[in-house]
């Protein structure tokens, strides 16, 4: 799975407003119900609280990846948001804020996509630079490139 063909400029947020989990949650949904992607809001936004309250999804040094699956998604989509300044207290693992965050939702009984994007992710975020470029990209489509680079070195 390719995340650069999953994201697109549309669903990337370089300056979320929001000061709260719940509000950064409700921010990044938004995105996918502009884009038609989902329609169920509240339930798209209790996903992610109900998977948050499990475990933190502040997963590695300046990341969040909350993620949840939903009735109406096929495969998977992605969005992702920049937060500017100190970041966001995320009550991540490594108690740091965080300034990347790339929520995920997938189908409900459909568990492959779900774990192939997890894997993927969990691989680019362990490449050194990678997010701290992602942080300072100047527009989505400079993200979308940075992220293709590093699937696909040999083509960029």
């Amino acid at each position: 799975m390719l995340i650069s063909e999953v994201l697109t400029p549309s669903l990337i947020k370089l300056n979320v407003k929001a000061k709260t989990k719940e509000e950064l949650f409700e921010e990044m949904v938004q995105l996918f119900v502009r884009a038609g992607i989902i329609v169920d809001r509240e339930a798209a936004v209790m996903a992610l609280i109900e998977r948050e309250q499990k475990m933190s999804t502040g997963i590695a040094p300046d990341f969040a990846l909350p993620h949840g699956k939903i009735m109406g998604i096929k495969g998977v989509v992605m969005a992702l948001g920049i937060i500017r300044g100190d970041g966001m207290d995320f009550d991540s693992l490594d108690d740091e804020p965080v300034h990347v965050v790339l929520t995920l939702f997938s189908e409900v009984g459909n568990p492959g996509p779900h774990i192939e994007a997890l894997s993927e992710i969990s691989r680019l975020i362990e490449i050194p630079g990678l997010l701290e470029s992602i942080k300072e990209a100047a527009s989505a489509e400079e993200i979308i490139r940075i992220i293709k680079k590093e699937e696909l070195p040999e083509e960029a």
